[in-house]
Order: structure tokens, then C-alpha cells, then sequence
């Protein structure tokens, strides 16, 4: 058994796709199928499902999965931490992200960059479900999103908890004059107002949704889907409004549009920047985290 069989095996449980997988291993297709069937002699277990295609895993190969995450995680951590001590900290980290938070991604990496300049970022949204399943599978490095404390805590995460501004209702004031105005605006004004929102699987929709069922309204969703880029142009043609964590939108990207903050009690659960815990977290991921932490300290 070598590192390599290790990352061809998580890079087919990734792509589902064996050619797919080959691509992403940077071989050939027989070349993985081979190294795969030699890993499943060696160990005398049958790992993989297969028809005339992949067909998913044996019980006894997801097992094998879990241990292989955990070594594929420690090995690229170590070759990340060789590079950083020979030139600083540098690679690629892999963000997991809900559609909307409170804070602007952007902004934080911007944040960070004069420290880690060298530091290149790949980013995945995902649902919040998916996102603690991508932590702990070591699929993602970093998770941003909304979190249960006690989910944390059991799983030993490390977290670092991002202020709650509230939420607002972002909309264009030539098409939605009714709205402007100072101070909060009421749930009930919104009543008879279309409104573009993300979609009901998204933790933030079903937030919302909540409170919609307590004021016993049933608003006219216009516009429902999991990108943010397709809700904010909506808003900018007069299509409907937003209603979005304050903090998770540029200002200065939509100068035509206005804000004001929505009367809605917080959100059970916690914005928060979590990574693995001390010892399991990559290298990279824990330079991060630290760098996170000092730069939220000063803001």
C-alpha cells in the first residue's frame, strides 16, 4: 500500500467517475484501475462496486475511505507545512461556504492577504449539511457558515464565531419607492412585496421561512435559487428584493440600491469560521484560522 492508492481511492470517491478520477490523479484510466485493483489484493478486501461502470462503494471500502481521508489529509498537510517552512505560507485552501453568511468572503481573504500573499483560495458553496459533511470528510479545509455550538463542541471543531448584524432587505428604490425610508422595516411590510430568496434547502430560507409562518404571511417568492449572483441582479432590475445577512453584500458593488434592516429575532443558529481541531487541522488550515482570528481582533 503507497500514498498514491490512497489519494486515487478519494479522488474516485470525489468524482464518482473513473475516468474522472484518472484525470484528477493525473494518470491514465487503466493506470488507477490497476493501482485500485492491487490496493484491494493487498489488502483482501473488495473496496469498490463494479459494473460497467463505478458503482459506488462496499461497506468494507467506505471503511477503508475514512482511514484513507484521515492519512491523504495528514500527507498533503505535511507537504503544505515542508513548503511553508522553505518559503512561507503558500498553497491552496479549500473553502467551504454557505450561499449567505455574515460576512463578505472577499473581504476577509482580502483581509489576510498582505500576511499570507502567496496564498491561493478554492471555493465550494454549499448547503449547511453538506458543509459539516465536507469538515469532516477533510474534503474542505475551512467551513464558513451556520453552525449548532453543541455540534461544535462534540465534534471538537475549532470555531471562531462571526458578529451577527442582523439581516436587511436589500432593494432597488426606483422600482420598490415604498420602502424607502429610515430605521427598520416590519416582516408585515413585506407582505404584498415580491422578493427573490435563496432556496427553501438553504438554512437561511428555512430561517426565514419560519418567521413568514409565525406573522401568518405567505410572500410571493418571484425569484428562488442557490445563486446569490442571480438574486442580486433581480434586485438590481426591479425583479423583486433580498433579504440577506447584513455584512454578506459589497455596498459599493450595487451603488444603486438601498438597504434597511428587517425587525427578525436572531438565527438559532451561529455564523462561525470553524476548522478540524488542533492536531488534525492541516498546517495551512491552522495558519489561516490563527490569521482569521487576529484580523476579526482588530476590525
Amino acid at each position: 500500500m503507497d500514498i498514491k492508492q490512497l489519494i486515487y481511492l478519494c479522488n474516485l470517491e470525489r468524482e464518482r467517475h473513473f475516468g474522472r478520477a484518472a484525470e484528477a490523479s493525473f494518470v491514465s484510466q487503466p493506470t488507477l484501475s490497476m493501482r485500485l485493483k492491487n490496493l484491494e489484493r493487498e489488502l483482501g478486501l473488495s473496496l469498490i462496486n463494479r459494473s460497467n461502470n463505478f458503482d459506488g462503494f462496499t461497506p468494507e471500502g467506505d471503511r477503508v475511505l475514512t482511514w484513507a481521508r484521515e492519512i491523504v489529509s495528514v500527507y498533503q498537510g505535511l507537504k503544505l507545512e515542508v513548503e511553508s517552512l522553505k518559503h512561507g505560507v503558500t498553497g491552496t485552501l479549500r473553502i467551504g461556504v454557505v450561499p449567505q453568511c455574515s460576512v463578505s468572503l472577499p473581504v476577509l481573504l482580502k483581509g489576510i492577504s498582505d500576511r499570507f500573499a502567496q496564498l491561493d483560495y478554492r471555493v465550494a458553496v454549499l448547503s449547511a449539511d453538506q458543509l459539516l459533511d465536507a469538515l469532516n470528510s477533510h474534503t474542505v479545509d475551512v467551513g464558513i457558515g451556520f453552525f449548532e455550538l453543541a455540534t461544535l463542541r462534540e465534534l471538537h471543531f475549532q470555531a471562531e464565531l462571526l458578529q451577527d448584524n442582523g439581516v436587511e432587505v436589500v432593494f432597488h428604490p426606483g422600482h420598490f419607492p415604498q420602502l424607502v425610508g429610515e430605521g427598520e422595516l416590519s416582516i408585515s411590510e413585506l407582505k404584498d412585496i415580491p422578493l427573490c430568496l435563496a432556496e427553501q434547502t438553504r438554512y437561511f430560507r428555512r430561517y426565514l421561512d419560519m418567521y413568514f409562518r409565525e406573522a401568518e404571511l405567505h410572500p410571493r417568492v418571484i425569484l428562488e435559487t442557490t445563486s446569490v449572483f442571480q438574486l442580486a441582479q433581480g434586485v438590481q432590475v426591479g425583479l423583486g428584493c433580498l433579504i440577506s445577512p447584513r455584512g454578506h453584500l459589497l455596498p459599493e458593488m450595487m451603488p444603486e440600491l438601498l438597504a434597511r434592516p428587517l425587525a427578525i429575532a436572531p438565527m438559532a443558529r451561529q455564523a462561525a469560521l470553524v476548522i478540524a481541531e488542533p492536531g488534525r487541522a492541516t498546517p495551512l488550515s491552522q495558519h489561516f484560522f490563527d490569521e482569521v482570528r487576529r484580523w476579526l481582533s482588530k476590525r
